[in-house]
């Protein structure tokens, strides 16, 4: 091993003084664990669930019998998981091209979205076509206050207007405000319903899944969607995502991802029903493991004078963990660190490039056994200041220790010499 004293001396004794809270992260893990498991007692999973079907998917039992374990779980009415479904961004963006027509008012209410959904929606910079805009889809967003919240006044008076749907993005995306807790979400929930009723809450639930005992269908959201190669795949999933909320939404969705009439009767399961069964079972672990390692980052890293988000202290309500780095040479450098380290492709030169869906260029670290997967140890940054590197993931803690300890010899005590 090739740590050096020092950097395990640091990591140690950050585990030290990390211990409690460490205990409250497993204790979250344990209480979902058990709601996974009775879950899937309650629905008698049988090796026949892992089947798979082909061509239409007609009466696919193992991925109705896992779209009800969903909806169970995350206290929803329905839910559809499916592989083909390719991310988040897919995910949400048919909630939206599904539920909005044109005319209809989308007002996101956390500020600017997470870049990919900016071009979706048609206020990014990029030049795209088929966006919601050009659709005749109206937009507005509510900017957050100067600590990064809702502006609950400003929500207020956007909500006079006829809204059809208000956006809400869980985590933090490519910006430093916290993420949302589900009793800031159920606020905001109650806060559109009082003045819209019939307004449809949509929440991004990506990298939110599992960090706390509730979720945002358990507290009012409407409907809400994630991927499955982020939290609640748990490094199994080989692809796809969920949506689950109100049963007429989730139908609707699924008509506009398939065909009107069609949609959840249809969707061969192509194989993948086993490893989406086994990842959701094993997600409330797998996001505590990330949950330590993103802790265990802000502790050292702010230890040692570096800005971080969320600090290690503060409320954990996604699994991403921002450091300021200051240049984009040191998101290069951490990134690389990571690559070096990473138990794929670690023999990768990394290069911030243009990506689809970004604005700037972003340097990313992925080396993952899935395509992507952001449960798995991974980091990336934009090419913009304050120059942050967004970590998340980790499939064992151990990994993400290891990783660390590289970190703190290369850049912590590195740059103290």
């Amino acid at each position: 091993m090739n740590d050096s004293l020092n950097a395990l001396t640091v990591i140690k004794e950050a585990e030290k003084n990390l211990h409690e809270y460490f205990q409250e992260l497993e204790e979250i893990a344990y209480q979902n664990g058990i709601k996974v498991l009775k879950a899937f007692q309650n629905h008698r999973v049988r090796d026949t669930h892992f089947n798979s079907t082909t061509g239409y998917g007609y009466g696919d039992m193992g991925r109705d019998t896992l779209e009800q374990i969903y909806a169970e779980v995350f206290e929803s009415e329905d839910s559809l998981v499916r592989s083909r479904i390719i991310s988040g961004t897919h995910a949400i963006s048919a909630c939206l091209f599904g539920l909005l027509n044109p005319g209809d008012r989308l007002v996101s209410i956390t500020g600017s979205p997470y870049d990919t959904l900016s071009n979706i929606i048609g206020c990014g910079d990029g030049a795209v076509g088929g966006t919601l805009i050009k659709r005749g889809i109206l937009y507005e967003e509510v900017a957050l206050d100067a600590q990064g919240h809702p502006e609950r006044e400003n929500i207020k008076a956007i909500l006079s207007k006829k809204v059809k749907m208000v956006l809400i993005q869980r985590s933090r995306g490519y910006s430093l405000r916290p993420a949302l807790s589900p009793e800031e979400i159920k606020d905001l929930v109650q806060l559109v319903k009082k003045h819209s009723p019939s307004t449809i809450v949509m929440v991004d639930n990506c990298y939110g899944e599992f960090t706390g005992l509730l979720e945002p269908t358990g507290v009012g959201a409407d409907i809400m969607a994630g991927s499955l190669i982020k939290n609640p795949g748990g490094g199994v999933a080989g692809g796809g995502g969920y949506i689950c909320g109100k049963t007429p939404l989730v139908e609707q969705v699924a008509d506009y991802l398939v065909a009107p009439g069609l949609g959840k009767e249809l969707g061969p399961s192509l194989g993948q029903n086993r490893p989406m069964y086994q990842g959701f079972f094993l997600a409330p672990h797998t996001v505590l493991q990330a949950l330590k390692v993103a802790v265990l980052a802000a502790y050292v890293f702010g230890q040692h004078g570096y800005e971080v988000y969320p600090r290690w202290s503060e409320p954990r309500n996604d699994i991403v963990q921002t450091i300021v780095l200051g240049s984009g040479q040191q998101i290069k450098d951490y990134c690389q660190l990571v690559q070096k380290n990473s138990p794929v492709d670690s023999d990768v030169y990394l290069e911030f490039a243009d990506m689809p869906g970004y604005a700037d260029k972003i340097i990313m670290a992925a080396g993952t056994f899935v395509q992507g997967s952001s449960i798995e140890l991974s980091c990336d940054g934009p090419l913009r200041p304050p120059y942050c590197v967004y970590m998340q993931g980790g499939l064992t803690y151990e990994h993400g220790r290891y990783v660390l300890a590289q970190l703190v010899e290369q850049i912590i005590l590195k740059n103290n010499e």
